[in-house]
């Protein structure tokens, strides 16, 4: 498979998908929000690391999956559960990535100024990003039929 931007599927999303990830999204954010007011910026930061968007989007991803088999006439059975799966474990990989930039943050901010250290996150962020990609790519053949 091959990375591409479809910007054809922004046409495809129906304007109700949209709100349910805009409100999931930010339903996760004022919880940990909350939690951190009450129990402090650690605890609520924890809340925070939540792939808030993630819930949302593999349970549109089914749906357009199983779909689009339907209307090419082939029985939905496992496609969407497939491809939701195969989402999650791209979620998981973002996920490693986002705890890197998060260390970076955490360990560089009180030696180094704020736009520094955000650049060497967001870099590390990426390096991380693209080399546990490329590894999953290289290492782990799950290609969906």
């Amino acid at each position: 498979m091959k990375v591409s931007a479809d910007f054809s599927a922004l046409k495809k999303t129906k304007w109700y998908e949209y709100a349910v990830r805009f409100l999931l999204g930010g339903s996760v954010t004022v919880v940990a929000g909350l939690l951190a007011k009450h129990y402090g910026p650690v605890f609520g930061g924890l809340f925070l690391a939540f792939p808030a968007i993630f819930p949302a989007s593999a349970t549109l991803v089914d749906k357009h999956e199983r779909q689009k088999k339907q209307r090419a006439g082939i029985l939905p059975t496992t496609r969407g559960r497939q491809v939701a799966g195969v989402e999650a474990a791209g979620a998981a990989l973002g996920s490693l990535g986002l705890a890197i930039f998060a260390w970076i943050i955490w360990k560089l901010l009180p030696l180094w100024n704020v736009a520094m250290v955000f650049i060497v996150a967001v870099s590390a962020w990426l390096c991380a990003s693209c080399a546990l990609w490329w590894l999953r790519k290289k290492h782990w053949n799950h290609s969906l039929k």
